[in-house]
């Protein structure tokens, strides 16, 4: 095992539930975020910044900010461009001192990789750990059918409902496993998936590869606009390390209270899960293919 390999495997076992919690900010004004970021950052482990408050405020000043406020940043930049250009946009957030920042796997390997690359070159040049680095696989947004308006798959001519979903879900799966396998090659430290895939990406990676899964909504959350979900409670028995949660902490029910209340009753659910969790046998992907 690699020194790096050792130093994953050791950020992930000094996490507390709460450390797994990642809450997205999706607003369009700093002042907003701030108030969230003051009221919950000792109740979540990242706050995600994404590209409507990005782009409203600028990176600069929102990461200055939340970090003063006591808050670690996930940079949702999703960057998805040439090798070099994406090496830029890496070199450029890795000195901003983000915590965790994300590429689209679909960019390719030698794209990831120059992620990786500079990403370490200024972590050591600042002497500081270098900012976790996840590939985005199939947004959760999407299902079979958008895969085949896109060209990716043909429309499937099967009469019995039940093999045609597993099929689709087959399918779907086979795509996402040959992107993780290859953010995994490329030095990623892990993937961002549905919940629907995390059991089997467990199961082809390493057992250090980190999967963070996004919008996992309580039972007593609405699903919103995600299509395939779990709760925070399923998605850690399944094997994620992360959760992405935004409504159900920023906007929670009445009857639950307000962020922090919602906050402290997923860190609740997050710790029961824990506590029990099943671990799968570590199976190694060469291991499948040889099987």
């Amino acid at each position: 095992m690699t020194s790096q390999e050792k130093s994953k495997r050791r950020r992930k076992g000094e996490m507390e539930a709460k450390d797994r919690i990642i809450v997205a900010l999706d607003v369009d004004r700093l002042e907003k975020a701030l108030e969230l970021v003051n009221e919950i950052h000792n109740y979540c482990g990242y706050f995600k910044v994404g590209l409507e408050l990005l782009t409203s405020e600028g990176a600069p000043r929102v990461i200055s900010a939340i970090q003063k406020a006591g808050g670690k940043i996930f940079f949702d930049g999703k960057f998805k461009d040439i090798p070099n250009t994406v090496a830029a946009a890496s070199r450029a957030v890795t000195k901003l001192g983000v915590d965790m920042f994300n590429v689209h796997c679909l960019g390719g390997e030698a794209m990831m990789k120059a992620a990786v690359k500079v990403a370490e070159e200024i972590s050591e040049i600042q002497r500081r750990r270098r900012p976790i680095i996840l590939g985005v696989t199939l947004l959760t947004s999407l299902d079979y059918s958008d895969l085949v308006e896109m060209g990716i798959y043909d429309e499937l001519n099967i009469a019995d409902p039940e093999e045609l979903a597993q099929i689709k879900k087959e399918r779907i799966e086979r795509l996402v496993i040959k992107l993780v396998l290859l953010a995994q090659e490329s030095g990623l430290d892990g993937v961002i998936c549905s919940p629907q895939e995390i059991r089997i990406i467990r199961q082809w990676c390493q057992p250090e590869f980190l999967i963070a899964t996004p919008d996992v909504r309580p039972v007593w959350a609405a699903i919103g606009d995600q299509k395939r979900v779990m709760t925070p409670g399923e998605a850690i028995l399944a094997g994620a390390d992360y959760l992405v949660i935004d409504r159900p902490i920023t906007q929670p029910p009445a009857e639950i209270g307000g962020p922090v209340a919602a906050a402290k009753a997923i860190i609740k659910e997050i710790t029961d899960a824990l506590k029990i969790k099943d671990v799968p046998p570590e199976i190694m992907h060469d291991d499948i293919i040889n099987a």
